[in-house]
């Protein structure tokens, strides 16, 4: 099998037109450029160069070995320049999930301080989860600890967020620092899709006597918003999307405190885990400091 500093010296003769040159330009002594060449012609089963008292000439054969030596030379060189801009984060891309209340600030400003710090790599949003960082589909997906996933994954904990309860700016409660969940017992509730949810909050539960009564469902965070400032109903907001509510609502901690939620970042293990993953997870873990 032919090895690239087989190719090398091929294509050095063929640019200077003979091995002692081609010796000079790669260090080497003419005999030893002489061998390489011999050794090439007995592998491939033909004479490559015509050798002359001043030079060497490429054959018909030698001329078309010359040519895809050159391309497939030029062709590792790209390859050594591109997983070089890739570990030094000239380049690469990077794809990280979420769910929405983390896409209503605390995404987009890691993806901006990101794409800031390293312009040449491309971030992508998408859908996934921790079973796509498995698969190698996702490098980071944000999770919370009401949904952890399985083995073949790390979890790397951001904070752990606050869960306040949301009311129209003209709701009877509004002007209270603290709401008693209590009080709280004959509201419309509305629902969220997982994680963004009433969830596993069983404090509401008991606090109402009961399952909270859910006159609404909606997955969109604008959309619940605008329920509850049309005062339609009441809600729950975790810390993350408090960071984008609207002006017609407030929000208001509760007594009893509801439970945190704890935000993690889901990543392959170390050993499988690509420098712009690394580097994402390095912003938001930074990002994450300034909810606490």
């Amino acid at each position: 099998m032919l090895d690239t500093w087989s190719l090398r010296v091929l294509a050095e003769v063929a640019e200077h037109g003979s091995f002692s040159a081609a010796a000079d330009a790669l260090t080497m002594t003419q005999p030893a450029v002489s061998r390489q060449i011999a050794a090439l012609e007995r592998r491939a089963g033909v004479r490559l160069f015509h050798r002359h008292p001043r030079g060497v000439v490429p054959t018909a054969a030698g001329e078309l070995a010359i040519g895809e030596a050159r391309e497939i030379l030029g062709r590792l060189a790209a390859l050594e320049a591109r997983l070089g801009a890739y570990a030094q984060l000239r380049g690469g891309q990077v794809r990280l999930s979420a769910f929405p209340s983390a896409n209503t600030a605390f995404v987009p400003a890691a993806i901006r301080r990101f794409s800031a710090a390293h312009p040449g790599v491309e971030v992508g949003l998408v859908r996934g989860g921790p079973g796509d960082v498995r698969s190698g589909a996702v490098d980071v997906a944000l999770v919370t600890d009401w949904d952890l996933p399985g083995d073949g994954v790390e979890l790397v904990p951001l904070l752990d967020e606050e869960h306040r309860v949301a009311l129209p700016t003209g709701h009877r409660l509004a002007g209270r620092t603290t709401v008693a969940l209590r009080d709280l017992r004959g509201e419309t509730w509305i629902e969220g899709g997982h994680p963004d949810c009433l969830g596993p909050l069983t404090a509401l539960t008991r606090a109402l006597g009961g399952p909270p009564r859910v006159g609404f469902v909606c997955d969109d965070w604008t959309g619940k918003q605008a329920l509850v400032a049309a005062g339609m109903g009441v809600t729950v907001v975790s810390t993350l999307a408090a960071a984008a509510i609207r002006p017609d609502v407030v929000l208001r901690p509760t007594s009893p405190a509801l439970p945190r939620r704890r935000l993690l970042a889901a990543v392959a293990p170390r050993d499988r885990r690509t420098p712009a993953a690394a580097a994402m997870l390095t912003v938001l873990t930074s990002l994450a400091v300034g909810y606490r």
